[in-house]
């Protein structure tokens, strides 16, 4: 099976978000299946020079986008046997930054054409292009209008995978005529079009072959009016075209027995494991106590992620409870300033980190003992996988990838790996961290919660088969 990954970004080379998580592991597990599997990614500014350092030129060719001829340089990287090439334009890529300007939908108007336009310089033709999120949501309609008259593009199938629906590339018609050139027969209400717009991501819904989101229960979440942003209709009648399929992580990568970022490396010993919460509260000048429960909080500091929740009763847990709660992340400056001035009023309990360190994100996972993760949705979450491999125990609410991979703990059959609450209300939070906090003072039951945690089997592999067995269905 040749399969190609179009995708915006993947580690290690650029990463905003899970998404490129994702398009970092998940070619490894499926070459591990079987498959010939390469990888596409624009060549941005921002890629760290060790690897542009390695990138070999392997050609060039010009993407038409609309009545001009652009460049686009090709740039391979081999990334452990997997080869990984770069769309290279400087016009469209050389800037700081992966999105957010003016111009995105013609940026990736262009690495949408550029993905298909290299296939033939490369000398790959693979039986299916897997498109993730609205960055290619485009490559499916293409393969049906623009590029269906050339034999080499016969028979290549296509998968669509929605990581996240409330960002889906909504671009003035121009984007879709005058750019792309593509025929108004597919800028309606069942193609394309989207209130006088053209969606990239109703585009990668409509016209691929399969399409897949991140966790069984985000697919069903997408179909109501609630999870489904204007696009819940469309998602509702495909049917089966849907499916969830739950992601992964890099276990080799995050490992706490061999991670050398952490300041005690460990493998299931709860005592070696606190070595980094007594480390960690000396960093952070919080007081050093072994005994004292810390709840982490690694995320964006958006809305989605459920901060609202955080906001209403954080005091009321501090002035309540024993316990200490590190934040690192940044976001909106509403909760950044929040957060800064809740640490000032509690020093001793609460430490705040408004910054990205993938380094301090896997000290917080290997130093907190309950980590908190009340989102509004999520449609999968890594976050939570994190912890639970880092011995931290989840506090989640029932939503999306959290529903499918956090098991609620019953203290009659010893069973489960967290704590979860259903509703979204800052006191049923709260009322589900203090019953998480009740268990954490009972030694041996926490050391059995933890231990449902770590050895939970969060790997790619399980996923891949899956993700096979629609590639696989598609060819027929």
């Amino acid at each position: 099976m040749k399969l190609l990954f179009a995708a915006a970004e993947a580690a290690p080379f650029i990463k905003t978000g899970g998404l490129a998580d994702v398009i970092g592991a998940l070619p490894r597990a499926l070459k591990q299946a079987g498959a010939d599997i390469r990888v596409v990614l624009p060549k941005y500014k921002g890629i760290p020079d060790a690897y542009k350092e390695k990138m070999t030129h392997v050609g060039e060719t010009s993407v038409n986008l609309g009545w001009r001829g652009q460049y686009c340089g090709i740039e391979q990287y081999d990334d452990d046997g997997i080869p990984v090439y770069f769309v290279d334009n400087e016009f469209y890529f050389g800037r700081d930054g992966v999105y957010g300007y003016g111009d995105d939908g013609e940026r990736f108007a262009f690495f949408n054409k550029a993905v298909l336009d290299i296939l033939p310089e490369i000398g790959f033709k693979p039986d299916v292009i897997h498109c993730h999120d609205w960055h290619t949501g485009m490559i499916p309609l293409l393969l049906q209008d623009t590029y269906a008259h050339d034999p080499f593009y016969d028979n290549i199938e296509t998968v669509y995978t929605i990581h996240n629906l409330l960002y889906q590339g909504v671009f003035p018609y121009a984007v879709f005529g005058e750019l792309l050139g593509l025929d108004n027969r597919h800028f309606t209400n069942e193609g394309a079009e989207y209130y006088g717009n053209v969606n990239f991501m109703k585009a990668g819904i409509v016209y691929s072959g399969k399409v897949t989101t991140v966790s069984p229960t985000y697919a069903q979440e997408i179909r109501t009016a609630y999870y489904g942003y204007g696009l819940d209709g469309l998602l509702s009648s495909i049917g089966d075209k849907l499916t969830g399929i739950v992601n992964g992580i890099d276990t080799k990568s995050y490992n706490p027995n061999t991670d050398k970022t952490l300041h005690t490396r460990y493998k299931s010993s709860l005592a070696k494991k606190r070595e980094n919460k007594t480390a960690l509260q000396t960093e952070l000048g919080l007081p050093v106590s072994v005994k004292t429960p810390m709840i982490g909080i690694v995320s964006r500091l958006v809305e989605p992620k459920g901060l609202d929740l955080v906001v209403r009763v954080l005091d009321e847990l501090l002035y309540g409870e024993d316990v200490q709660v590190v934040v690192l992340g940044t976001g909106e400056a509403g909760y950044e300033d929040w957060f800064r001035q809740a640490a000032y009023r509690h020093p001793e309990q609460l430490a705040v980190q408004i910054r990205f360190s993938e380094a301090l994100s896997r000290n917080v996972y290997a130093a907190s003992d309950l980590f908190l993760m009340p989102s509004m949705f999520e449609p999968c979450g890594i976050s939570q996988l994190l912890a639970m491999r880092y011995g931290s125990v989840p506090v989640v609410r029932e939503t999306g990838g959290l529903n499918d991979t956090v098991q609620a703990y019953n203290e009659y059959t010893g069973e489960g790996n967290g704590f979860s609450f259903a509703a979204y209300n800052a006191h049923d939070m709260l009322h589900t961290l203090r019953r998480a906090l009740a268990f954490y003072r009972e030694e041996p039951t926490w050391k059995k919660i933890v231990q449902n945690g770590m050895t939970s089997d969060f790997s790619w592999l399980a996923s891949a088969k899956e993700y096979m067995g629609i590639y696989e269905e598609l060819k027929g």
